[in-house]
């Protein structure tokens, strides 16, 4: 599964509670406590960004750091009550992409959060080991072979994916991609169908734009 934020943490109670504001406002989150289960939930699961504590128990942030940068460039943004320079100093230098002072505001860690990932949704790249598609250079391909779409269907796959896992109604499509409020849900109807044909397994039963009868369209993971 694909979640937004995975949040590392060996605070229990803090990290669950954060995991919990991040999902009632959108953002989909996790909490694991050490960096075994930090391992453990990439072996099934991604993330877009990551919010690191560098005291893990017996571990260390940092070190989970520098392990995860040698397989991932997703942003790290680390958390922690130490107020040491060198600590900030040490973050950044490993591939941190922030340095974040408990106690935090989750409001505000919320904003910080949101303005990471659609700073990173705006040029990311959507791969679930069978349909890949770049955002920033406006490729898709299945298993490896371009699929062909027009420049608007393209724009309606990518506004989707922007908004995975979260339901999109029929107005903000049109608000958001064809910019017309004078859109139909025919017009609308139709590029869904070939954009479906396009990605899908089965188009009549689909994987990832999944229609949420009377609210619109969400798109969805997929199987891998």
């Amino acid at each position: 599964m694909k979640y937004d934020c995975l949040i590392i943490d060996d605070e229990k109670m803090l990290a669950d509670s954060t995991a919990e504001y991040f999902n009632m406002f959108d953002v989909t989150a996790r909490s694991v406590y050490t960096a075994e289960e930090c391992r453990a939930f990439f072996e099934e699961n991604s993330a877009a960004l990551l919010l690191l504590d560098i005291n893990l128990g017996d571990d260390s942030g940092f070190r989970l750091c520098k392990e995860l940068r040698e397989k991932t460039q997703i942003p790290i943004l680390f958390i922690s009550a130490r107020t040491s320079d060198d600590d900030q100093i040490i973050a950044l230098n490993i591939g941190g992409d922030d340095y974040i002072q408990k106690p935090y505001s989750l409001g505000v860690l919320l904003a910080k959060v949101k303005a990471v990932l659609k700073r990173c949704g705006q040029s990311g790249v959507f791969d679930d080991g069978r349909l890949r598609v770049d955002l920033a250079a406006k490729t898709a391909d299945i298993s490896g072979k371009a699929v062909k779409l027009t420049a608007l269907e393209f724009k309606l796959l990518a506004y989707l994916i922007k908004n995975e896992n979260k339901v999109v109604s029929k107005q903000e499509i049109f608000d958001n991609v064809w910019e017309d409020k004078f859109t139909g849900d025919g017009t609308l109807n139709v590029h869904i169908r070939k954009i479906r044909e396009a990605i899908e397994r089965d188009p009549s039963s689909p994987e990832y734009i999944v229609t949420v009868w009377g609210d619109g369209y969400r798109f969805s993971g997929g199987k891998k």
